[in-house]
Parts: C-alpha cells; structure tokens; sequence
C-alpha cells in the first residue's frame, strides 16, 4: 500500500518508517516544516518531501485522481495539537489514518472527526502500542478471568527525565501539547481503562508544567498515579544505573513487568491495523476524556490517597 507521513523529522518518526518498510509498504510522500529529515534515507530514500502543507495537500490530491497511486494511509507525528487538522487534511484525501497518541486534545474533536469518518468512508486509527505488549495483555486476561467483583490497587509512576530544549519547545507548552498527563501519560491511562474499566472519579493532587498527580477510581481498581519530567524525582535504584527513564506499575503490589519489549510494538500496532484490527476514535475518547479533565482540574489537598512520590515534591 502506498503511505504518506505527515512529520518526519521527530522522535517518534522513525518507529513509523520502520513499521511501514517492515509490513511491506511504501512510503511515497511526507511532509514537515523542518528540513532535518536525513533519517528517511534509512528508509524511503526515493519519497517526496514537501515543507508546505499545501503542496502536500495538492501532491495527495493529484496522487488521489491518478487512481492506482492513490496514497491508502497516512501516518501522522506532527506536534499534538495539530492531530486533528492534519487528520482532516488525509480524510478529505480520502485516505486511512493512523495517528500518534494523543490522538486529539479535546473530547469535543473525537466525535466531530467521527463525523467525518462517516462521511468520506475512512478509518482513524490511534498508536496504543502499550495496549499490545505481551505482559499488558496478560494482566488484562487476568483481570477478566478474575472475580467480576475484585478491585485491584494499582500504583503507577513514571518519571522520563526532560532537559530544557523540551519547555522551549510546542511540548513544554500545554496549549500545544496537552501537558505532562496528556503528552506522557495518556497510554497509560488508556492502558488502565482498557484492562479496568471506565473512569468513577479523577482527582488531581498536584501539577505543575513538570509533575502531576492524583487518584483515579476506575470500575475495577483504584489508581495512585505520578507522572514527572524532572530528573530530580528519579528514585535511587534508577539513578544508581544512570537512567533517565523510571517507570513501574503495580498490581496489588506486585510488579507489572514491562520496561522491555517495545521495540517492534509500533510495527505490530501497523499489523493489527492492516487486518483491520486497530484502535480507533471510540477506543481513544476514554483516556482522552480523563486527561482533559486532569488538565483542566483544581488540585485538591491530599488524602491518604495521595501517591507516595508527592513526599518527594516537599523534601
């Protein structure tokens, strides 16, 4: 099939170059406004590249009236808050999508590009790669096979270590990027829901551009989360092995063993996206739903349900 990529020159790119050569694709045409794009050399060497969105926009037209070069995807890793214009561009191209999380910022933007699905007949998919690994899968077969009335305790923390280039870029501004739940979080949460169920309460601890926290009761656990970006909040074991990324999820307290593994989940997401088995905009409305009311919160005073990690805010 005949692909098109709409932002090449991020961190995020390449695992989508990668996944479109591994399935047996082509990349035929991408867009950015960067021109620091030399990875596509590893890849798509042979690929149009356009820095205008509108002659991307003509380029797609005209491959769409040729008939059999007619561009069938369009993956898109354009900065998060232009997710929703850019899936508009590929369906008005009459292509399929697929998207990186977060797929848009807002609730309001998924059901009104689910109208347009409708009308042009195209598919939006999401990157849940989380969703996909095999120790996820199994803890979500777990749960199921569990008693119908069990509540899990589940304890999350992830802190991925950011250096300043991050607050000066669209990242580190939340109209832009959602903030720290929404642009580092938002797999988790959507891994959450998946495997226990639709959000009962959301509550906020504590957020500022680098941290946030807070309590999330969903229909089968009750989650103590804590998501950082500043390194200062690295626990001990992981700066004893000079890392710059924790991340732990427990269960009951028990660990949910996923650090390894993510190498090749983008690829799989394309498989399951090819077999028409990926997540589309009902399976992303939840976590979306549930980070924009963490970004929109007033955080409340701690309780005892407040996440371990907040000590650390204070000490």
């Amino acid at each position: 099939m005949n692909f098109a990529l709409i932002g090449a020159a991020g961190y995020i790119a390449p695992r989508h170059m990668k996944a479109i050569k591994d399935t047996g694709n082509e990349l035929v045409a991408f867009l950015d406004p960067h021109d620091s794009v030399g990875i596509m050399d590893n890849y798509f060497p042979d690929a149009d590249y356009f820095r205008e969105p509108e002659r991307f926009d003509r380029h797609l037209d005209k491959l769409r009236r040729q008939g059999d070069r007619r561009i069938d995807y369009v993956s898109i890793c354009s900065p998060n808050y232009l997710h929703d214009a850019h899936i508009r561009l590929s369906l008005r191209n009459q292509a399929h999508v697929i998207c990186e999380k977060p797929l848009v910022l807002n609730p309001w933007n998924v059901e009104a590009l689910q109208e347009i699905e409708r009308e042009t007949g195209r598919k939006i998919n999401v990157i849940f790669q989380v969703r996909l690994h095999p120790a996820i899968i199994e803890l979500k077969k777990a749960v199921q096979a569990g008693p119908a009335d069990k509540v899990y305790d589940v304890d999350l923390v992830y802190v991925t270590s950011r250096g300043k280039w991050y607050f000066r870029s669209w990242k580190g501004d939340i109209t832009n990027s959602g903030g720290v739940a929404t642009n580092i979080g938002i797999h988790f949460f959507d891994m959450l829901i998946d495997i226990f169920g639709t959000v009962r309460e959301n509550t906020v601890h504590y957020s500022d551009d680098k941290t946030v926290s807070g309590f999330l009761t969903l229909e089968k656990a009750r989650v103590r989360w804590f998501l950082s970006l500043d390194h200062n909040l690295l626990p001990e074991e992981a700066r004893i092995k000079g890392l710059r990324t924790f991340r732990r999820v427990t269960v009951n307290g028990n660990d949910v063993e996923f650090s390894d593994g993510f190498t090749d989940l983008h690829t799989e997401s394309y498989r399951q996206v090819l077999m028409g088995n990926g997540f589309g905009c009902e399976d992303a409305l939840p976590s979306i739903q549930a980070v924009y009311e963490i970004r929109k919160a007033t955080p409340v005073a701690p309780g005892g349900d407040h996440h371990p990690y907040l000590k650390k805010l204070s000490g």
